[in-house]
């Protein structure tokens, strides 16, 4: 579904992803975790278009993204969740999850699906989004990004800051959305969460990746968790 082939992307001179190549197959849920500043969320915005390729190439489904504008690639069918939510503090719930919505009506049945994962939002509909908790903030930008019923889902680190019971909920939904059929590629620090939600998981390190597996083939690899993610023996 979505194939990443030795993608190289640069910010000015500096070169952040080297030759990286990974591959999400339809309907899985995988993870790319790493230490801080080593790529993780350069590997997602070079797939929204936002950091520009110097070599390499990007294919969802047949496309090459690698020459497409970055106003294109959502409506392919892929969903961006940024890290820090990037809501529009002094917009209302319901103005934010109209955003994604580039012609005709927000789709009602969509919508109501958002508030069966989120019965807070349909709660604060009229409130305006800065006025909201971080756990509730999370919880829109996790529905705005499913307002465009996305084929695949790309997730930056949506349990972030949050207190351990939220943390539950947003992972638990992931697991939901992506039980529904929805792909998903999600960047996480959490060694644990990534290992109980995702079926892959993809370790980077310095702009490349350094390992692929699966949960219980990493929770062998006591090597490589103390090397890549700092975790002791």
């Amino acid at each position: 579904m979505l194939k990443m082939k030795n993608l190289n992307c640069s910010y000015g001179e500096c070169k952040v992803l080297h030759d990286t190549s990974l591959e999400v197959n339809e309907g899985k849920l995988v993870g790319l975790i790493g230490r801080n500043g080593v790529g993780k969320t350069t590997t997602l915005k070079s797939i929204m278009g936002l950091v520009p390729h110097r070599s390499g190439s990007v294919h969802f489904y047949e496309a090459n993204l690698s020459g497409l504008s970055p106003y294109q690639i959502p409506r392919m069918g892929i969903a961006y969740m940024p890290q820090g939510r990037h809501l529009f503090p002094k917009l209302t719930v319901m103005e934010n999850l109209r955003i994604p919505v580039v012609r005709g009506e927000l789709d009602k049945k969509v919508l109501e699906e958002v508030f069966l994962y989120f019965p807070r939002l349909k709660e604060r509909l009229n409130q305006k989004a800065g006025t909201l908790s971080g756990g509730e903030q999370q919880m829109l930008a996790m529905g705005r990004a499913l307002i465009t019923k996305p084929k695949m889902m790309l997730m930056d680190e949506p349990m972030e800051g949050l207190m351990p019971l939220l943390v539950k909920l947003i992972a638990e939904t992931v697991k939901v959305i992506n039980g529904k059929g929805t792909t998903i590629l999600l960047v996480e620090q959490n060694l644990k969460t990534i290992k109980n939600v995702c079926q892959g998981i993809y370790i980077m390190e310095k702009g490349s990746i350094v390992y692929e597996g699966t949960p219980s083939e990493l929770e062998g690899a006591m090597d490589i968790q103390e090397r890549y993610l700092s975790v002791k023996v």
